[in-house]
């Protein structure tokens, strides 16, 4: 295949969940022969023309200039060029910056697209920017020839919403098999003695609700809070000042540290209720993390049995005063673990992605 891949900010992963997919599947495509080029910002750190055996395409990408706006202009600019390279197959990732820009897609290519989760639910957003979020959505699912879903909830929202069927697709992790706990001395915290969340700090994270119910509790083990500190963060950061058991740590992106600290924690606090199968999720699993999740469909559909879950910060507060689950912690740990090794790996996950393009473009070349 001649595939493109558009969408992230660019490989190597500089970024988040969307780039690190691209830099495991990309690199995977160009190991088994494929012809693979990935777009990126012109201003990301690695300013070469190929990595790993894949070709790298760099397009001017103004939003260090003029914030979010400019996710479309690079978007457009990478559409664009695509209009010129005759490729079997672009793999969009997302739509909220491109999909008003559909009717430029190459007719000559199959166009895919990563439906992502429901952004217009985010209630980070303005009225206006969830209409328009709820309309991109829209013309993602109309104008793209194929649809993957990386959740079972996302896809049954897809035939349901716009009567489209769509592939299902999840994420990826790899196992943390490799713990060492002295690492834990930079945090000034002790194995299974502490808790922890790792997200961005936005409300349907539900992270107030989380520390809400810790804050009522008689735990006198610390939480940590793992994320960069936005507006939103600084809201909570004042809120919870004086209690000297939570500790915003803020972000934090060397790998190690942060799979000891999932693998070390008492328990893990998963408070995502939009989108599909998170990755944040699937690499608290990876690490032996004892999970503790909003319920919902998403979280229930990739954790099922093998977690605790709460609703409001009241269940909260009754899960850490009983403090009871850490007896499961081997067996839900196990369980999770398994689950990634047998759905979630990278590698089942990039073979599922190249078998079902290399299906629609057999079926296309009949």
């Amino acid at each position: 295949m001649r595939i493109a891949i558009l969408g992230t900010r660019g490989v190597p992963n500089n970024h988040g969940g969307f780039e690190q997919f691209a830099e495991f599947f990309s690199r995977y495509l160009a190991d088994n022969g494929h012809e693979v080029y990935v777009y990126n910002s012109h201003n990301h750190p690695y300013q070469k023309k190929s990595w790993k055996g894949v070709k790298i395409v760099h397009k001017y990408d103004p939003e260090y200039k003029i914030g979010t706006a400019g996710q479309f202009i690079y978007d457009l600019n990478c559409i664009l060029h695509s209009r010129k390279e005759k490729f079997d197959i672009i793999l969009q990732l997302g739509y909220t910056s491109s999909s008003i820009w559909s009717f430029f897609f190459p007719k000559s290519s199959i166009i895919v697209t990563n439906m992502d989760g429901l952004e217009w639910k985010r209630s980070k957003y303005s009225k206006i920017v969830r209409r328009f979020l709820k309309r991109a959505e829209r013309w993602g699912a109309k104008y793209s020839d194929f649809l993957i879903a990386d959740s079972k909830g996302i896809q049954e929202y897809l035939r349901t919403t716009y009567n489209k069927e769509s592939e299902f697709i999840a994420y990826g992790a790899t196992l943390f098999n490799d713990p060492n706990e002295n690492l834990l001395v930079n945090y000034d915290v002790s194995k299974y003695n502490y808790f922890i969340l790792i997200a961005r700090i936005e409300p349907e994270n539900h992270i107030e609700t989380i520390l809400q119910g810790f804050h009522e509790s008689i735990q006198e083990r610390p939480f940590l809070v793992i994320g960069k500190i936005n507006k939103y963060g600084a809201y909570l950061k004042k809120k919870f000042e004086k209690n000297k058991r939570i500790r915003f740590l803020g972000a934090i992106y060397n790998i190690e540290h942060l799979n000891n600290l999932r693998y070390f924690s008492r328990y893990y606090f998963h408070g995502h209720s939009v989108g599909g199968t998170n990755p944040s999720l699937l690499e608290a699993m990876a690490a032996n993390s004892l999970i503790v999740a909003n319920k919902n469909e998403f979280n229930k559909s990739v954790l099922e049995e093998d977690a605790t879950y709460f609703e409001n910060s009241e269940d909260i507060e009754e899960i850490l005063n009983k403090d009871i689950l850490f007896q499961f912690k081997e067996k839900y740990s196990k369980r999770n673990g398994t689950k990634i090794e047998k759905l979630y790996n990278w590698n089942i996950i990039n073979n599922k992605y190249e078998s079902f393009m290399l299906k629609i473009l057999r079926a296309e070349k009949k």
